[in-house]
């Protein structure tokens, strides 16, 4: 075989088959529990984008791309095209920083898949046993090909593998053929963006790529569709996304867990709507405030942690602060937890940004490196406060909250999603509109119509 044999590219028709076969029946009841569960939080998520400063602007803007009625967008009376409705959707859920994780893949699964499917299932209808096999499929190929890179994040994963997984999703749900399934993972390729370069400067192109690739998901599945044909070696080709998008990697082996390893029961939940590496920074602050560390007894605070974290959110504090740039500034949102006791979105409003005297704070704050071989480990991670007084006070952190195995609890999750709800389109039914939307995810693979979750999520609706 050559490097221009295409039987040596065989990682799309794997992953095609292993999506394709995924039946909402037959898949383990943690894994549809996860799929219900993170479908809950995305929503609420990107009900509460809404509130965010740069949403209603986008919504304006997507309208004069083309009129159509197919899907909703949420926390709105807007109705469109479903790819302009899947991409304000993803931006929506990822706008503020509050969207589920996979932190090994370091990406967000969720938040490109659930927005394409359900636009998908306004569009031409979709029972809610197809949307969790087809949403599982969709976190399982996003996630596979994050785990793959054995190298430091390079582009920005939600968008590039988020795509590969969107378009997954919609190749299951539209039952798409292998062939189909392949042509369309080419197209994804084709598509595939996402710049690293807006995280570093903390600006919304981070939610503008997520939402391109909810929107490319379907320009890939419908030109695969349409019989066009693809590049097959779209993920191990010489080109392919592994060898463009990633400095190494290693997928044989995540390869042979297809089917028995479900990527949807690894996410993690967000308590707090900041970067998933300034978690751990928060969980560290509110144990120094237990023990008496307050801003007015703070000489400095040094965080120790791993190279992702100082690659992701160990930026300094500046002024004026912009909001998408202090959602990963790790001295902004442990001095607001050291001051608060939480981080909210309050927090993120043009007054708490301005605030002096949190800015005060934060710049007493920094990080420095503790050595990990791991490129996407996020914990261990150590704070020392060192008082005015003398004294030193440690605290550490080994999982960050809403790990896996330190999820939000039922009442947690509803709480955060009527919170979302309130933030995103007002207080006055918060409550009732969590509850019906839970009230139908609690019951989908026997729901008629998943796309009733979306037409929930608007405004009226």
């Amino acid at each position: 075989m050559t490097a221009h044999d295409p039987s040596a590219w065989n990682a799309s028709g794997r992953l095609a088959a292993h999506v394709l076969g995924v039946d909402a029946a037959t898949t383990p009841a943690h894994v549809r529990d996860a799929v219900r569960a993170f479908t809950l939080d995305t929503i609420g998520v990107g009900i509460g984008g809404m509130g965010s400063p740069y949403a209603r602007s986008l919504v304006a803007t997507a309208q004069i791309w083309g009129e159509g009625h197919d899907a909703g967008v949420w926390a709105s009376d807007v109705r469109l095209p479903a790819p302009h409705a899947a991409f304000l959707n993803a931006f929506l859920a990822h706008c503020q920083e509050f969207d589920c994780v996979h932190e090994g893949a370091v990406l967000h699964p969720f938040t490109v898949v659930v927005p394409t499917l359900l636009a998908e299932a306004e569009r031409v209808g979709m029972d809610g046993a197809t949307y969790i096999a087809a949403c599982a499929a969709g976190v399982d190929v996003a996630v596979t090909l994050g785990l793959a890179a054995t190298s430091q994040i390079r582009f920005f994963r939600p968008s590039t593998c988020g795509l590969f997984g969107a378009v997954a999703a919609l190749a299951r749900a539209r039952a798409m053929n292998e062939a189909q399934t392949v042509d369309a993972f080419g197209y994804a390729l084709a598509f595939a963006s996402g710049t690293m370069q807006a995280h570093v400067e903390g600006t919304p192109a981070l939610a503008v790529q997520v939402g391109a690739a909810a929107r490319s998901a379907f320009w890939a599945a419908d030109i695969a569709a349409a019989g066009l044909p693809g590049p097959r070696g779209s993920v191990d080709g010489p080109f392919g996304y592994l060898a463009l998008f990633e400095a190494s990697s290693a997928l044989a082996p995540l390869l042979e867990t297809l089917g028995r390893t479900w990527r949807a029961a690894d996410v993690s939940w967000k308590p707090y709507p900041t970067g998933r590496a300034a978690h751990g920074g928060i969980d560290m602050a509110l144990a120094l405030r237990a023990q008496g560390v307050t801003a007015e007894t703070l000489e400095r605070l040094d965080v120790h942690a791993p190279p992702l974290i100082l690659h992701l959110v160990a930026r300094p504090i500046i002024a004026p602060l912009e909001v998408n740039y202090a959602r990963l500034c790790l001295p902004y949102v442990m001095a607001t937890a050291l001051r608060r006791g939480t981080v909210t979105l309050a927090d993120f409003t043009p007054d708490a940004l301005a605030d002096r005297e949190t800015h005060a704070l934060a710049a007493r704050i920094g990080a420095t490196l503790w050595e990990n071989e791991d490129p996407a480990a996020f914990v261990p991670q150590r704070a020392c406060a060192v008082l005015r007084d003398g004294r030193e006070i440690v605290a550490d952190v080994d999982m960050l909250p809403g790990a896996v195995a330190r999820p939000l609890s039922r009442d947690q999750q509803l709480a955060k999603l009527a919170a979302n709800i309130a933030y995103g389109v007002g207080a006055a039914d918060a409550e009732a509109r969590a509850a019906a939307i839970a009230a139908v995810i609690d019951h989908l693979e026997t729901a008629p119509d998943a796309g009733v979750l979306s037409r929930l999520a608007q405004t009226g609706r």
